[in-house]
Formats: C-alpha cells, structure tokens, sequence
C-alpha cells in the first residue's frame, strides 16, 4: 500500500456532515465526504459523478481509500450570520421571488428571506492521509499538482492558502505517516509553542478503522444518482500522537498568515 498526504490549510474550512437547512455546521476536522471531493475536483470528476475527462480515476476508487487526518494547528469556530433572499432567482420579477421546497414548490414570497447560521473553522491547518493502491495514488498525486476544477476546504468559500499536495510514500501506513509527518502547523503557531519553551506538541488524530469504536455518516456512495449525493456510515477511531517541534529553519514568506 501506499499513502497520499495532503495539507489543508486556509483562512476558513468548513467541512460538513449532515448539515442542512437554517444551521450548517462543521465538524472539527475534515471529513471524507468532503476530502473525497476535493480529490474528485482536482482529478476532474463532475458534480454528477460521470466519467472524468482528463484522467480514469473514478468516484467510487475514490471513495474506496481509507482515510486519517491530523488537527495540526485545530483553529477556532466561527460562526457566520447569513441570509438567503429568493431575489437571486427572478431579479428583475417581484412576483417571482421565491426560495423552492424540498417538493419542488416554491415558497410565498413573504416567506423567501431566511436567516442562516454558517459554521466555519478558522486559521486551521490539517493532514490528511489516503491509503491505498500506488498506480491510483499516483494518478490523484499528479491531479493535485494541476487540479482539473478549482479546488475548496469543504465549502466552495474556502480555497486553500497553498498547493495541497505534500507526498506519496509507498510501502507505507496510516498510521506510520501520522507519525512521521514533521509538523505542519503555521510559522506563527510553531513560534508560540517555542516562546513557552516547548520541545513537543500533542495532537489529535482520527482514523478510519474497521475496529473503531466511533462513526461517521460521510462515506460517499459513488452509485447514487446524479446530483443526489448519499452517504453512509464508517467506523472511525480517534487517537492523540506526540511529535516533536521542527528546527527553526523558516524563512518569511507572509502567505504563512494564511495558513
């Protein structure tokens, strides 16, 4: 087996699980719905899920990669007030402004301005780790590096501050490249840990393991209809693995107050 590893880093992620309707939330790391997507993107595979034209990757390989990710610098929650008018659907006809219903109805135009509460994670950076096979690593590793569709930390507000893509290190484990990855929290964050004179730094991890004693309802199933995304459950484990600090060796490069 073989592992991709990737850096997730941006001024705001936001990565979902059923999360709909007034209040759309994020859990505290990325998720694989959203990871999957990511990779979906940069390999040129469609919202609809048919056929890529530019590589042979396929959704359902995609979502067949085990999954681990590491909160290297875990950031903080913000929450976004928002509203949705039905204006973007008929701007210039009153008449016809309206949000539609889950049963293709549309609602009165009185009741087509809603306050939605939007949940973001700010100045975080995480790795994540795909397993699997090395010729399909391969091809999602060259994806990355010259992504097909413009590719987001879970919602399409939030770009990466930096390429993604970090490596592929063949013959190799998730939980191996938890542990050897160095640190990939930003410049001001590793500063901070040095001034209070820390050697090492705790962090939180999660796993996707068969023998997990947790859940997630974010497994993509690549059969479901165009358009019509469904997931199911993955057991997951979660984890905390201590690394020690990176030498001082930075340069300034002020795209480190992005991430």
């Amino acid at each position: 087996m073989s592992v991709l590893t990737m850096r997730l880093a941006g001024p705001l992620q936001s990565w979902a699980v059923n999360s709909r309707h007034n209040i759309r939330t994020t859990l505290p790391y990325p998720s694989k719905s959203g990871i999957v997507g990511l990779l979906a993107a940069a390999c040129g595979i469609p919202r609809d899920g048919t056929p890529s034209e530019t590589t042979d990757v396929t959704l359902a390989q995609l979502a067949a990669l085990r999954l681990a990710v590491r909160a290297d610098q875990p950031g903080q929650l913000l929450v976004d007030y928002h509203t949705v008018s039905g204006a973007s659907h008929a701007p210039t006809e009153p008449a016809r402004q309206r949000l539609p219903t889950a049963d293709d109805g549309s609602l009165q135009v009185k009741d087509s301005t809603k306050i939605t509460r939007r949940h973001y994670r700010t100045d975080a950076v995480f790795t994540a780790y795909l397993e699997g096979d090395p010729d399909l690593l391969t091809k999602a590793a060259h994806a990355l590096r010259r992504p097909r569709f413009p590719l987001f930390l879970g919602r399409r507000s939030c770009p990466p501050s930096k390429p993604p893509f970090l490596s592929v290190e063949r013959d190799s484990d998730l939980d191996h490249a938890l542990r050897t990855t160095t640190w990939q929290a930003g410049a001001h964050e590793v500063a901070r840990h040095r001034a209070r004179g820390q050697s090492s730094v705790l962090l939180d991890t999660v796993t996707e393991d068969p023998a997990g004693t947790d859940v997630l309802q974010d497994q993509p199933l690549a059969s479901a209809p165009p358009f019509r995304h469904r997931y199911t459950e993955r057991p997951i484990r979660h984890g905390h693995i201590t690394l020690p600090l990176s030498p001082d060796t930075t340069t300034h490069d002020p795209f480190d107050l992005l991430g």
